[in-house]
């Protein structure tokens, strides 16, 4: 069945595509969440024109969307998506009104989130064993990078050999909308940067040397290889719910504000565009302070 209104779409995933930058991720999803809204206003009113929309069609279908059971952080996003869209079609001039303007989003419950205790991480680097050869040497080091710089795993997987400063003793990352920030990098992992590179080299002579990560067969790590590692050894250690890569993100921004670190500085750190989306790990370092205050205080 054909989805309508296909040429507003597209152009508006082209300008997150290359205008805005977005994670092929984001898309993905924002392409799926218009394609489900147009089939349904098209099945349910015929209505085969996004600028014909009224807020009662879209009323109806996101009440559509609880009735089934959807949880409410996805009907968020879904809303998002369209709010998003009908905002780039004003702005183009190719809307005369905004049917998402007297849509609410609904509230959501703050979840906080989860990370890693600091000795589970000690065990994990200290006890566990990783296999001695190319694969376990990488998959070490990709945890490393990831808990020790809280990059996210596209980044990780993105990075070049060049992307390695070492003499100032720092990486650089290409963010989210191809922001680039610097990270600085503690001298020991420098040091086995260094070390990873030099058998690289040595053991893979026609490796791929615009990546710095690579397989046994010398080729750029893929997202399920780097997903795949972290739940494998998280499971080892921890029995948290979620055990993926960007759990370690939580963890490194969440260890570094229960040490005392500036919050703008973990934001600068993380490449968060805004102070708000870093906040979030205050909330974990008052959860530290209770629990500290409970165990070490008489009256508590």
């Amino acid at each position: 069945m054909p989805v309508p209104s296909t040429s507003h779409t597209q152009s508006f995933l082209d300008h997150l595509r290359f205008v805005k930058r977005y994670s092929a991720h984001t898309l993905t999803s924002y392409e799926k969440d218009l394609s489900d809204f147009c089939r349904f206003v098209h099945d349910q009113y015929e209505e085969a024109d996004l600028l014909q929309v009224r807020p009662a069609m879209i009323r109806t279908w996101l009440a559509s969307l609880k009735d089934a059971g959807m949880e409410s952080r996805t009907i968020s996003r879904k809303i998002s998506a369209l709010k998003s869209l009908y905002k780039y079609l004003r702005k183009e001039g190719l809307a005369d009104s905004n049917p998402m303007a007297t849509i609410v989003t609904p509230k959501l419950n703050k979840r906080l989130p989860m990370f890693v205790e600091e000795g589970q991480m000690q065990v994990l680097f200290d006890h566990l064993e990783f296999p001695n050869n190319w694969t376990g040497l990488t998959q070490r080091l990709l945890f490393r990078l990831l808990y020790e710089t809280g990059m996210r795993r596209a980044e990780l997987i993105g990075l070049k050999e060049s992307s390695i400063d070492v003499y100032q003793g720092q990486i650089k990352v290409l963010g989210k909308g191809s922001k680039e920030r610097i990270i600085p990098m503690n001298p020991d992992l420098m040091k086995a940067l260094k070390a990873y590179i030099t058998e690289k080299h040595t053991s893979f002579p026609g490796a791929d040397q615009s990546c710095l990560l690579v397989n046994r067969d010398g080729k750029k790590l893929s997202p399920g290889f780097v997903y795949q590692t972290v739940k494998k050894y998280l499971s080892a250690i921890t029995t948290i719910e979620q055990r993926s890569p960007h759990i370690l993100r939580h963890t490194f921004a969440t260890h570094l504000m229960n040490s005392g670190a500036d919050l703008n500085a973990v934001k600068e750190l993380l490449g968060h565009s805004s102070l708000a989306s870093t906040q979030v790990y205050t909330h974990n370092h008052i959860e530290k302070l209770k629990e500290v205050y409970k165990r070490a205080h008489p009256k508590a």
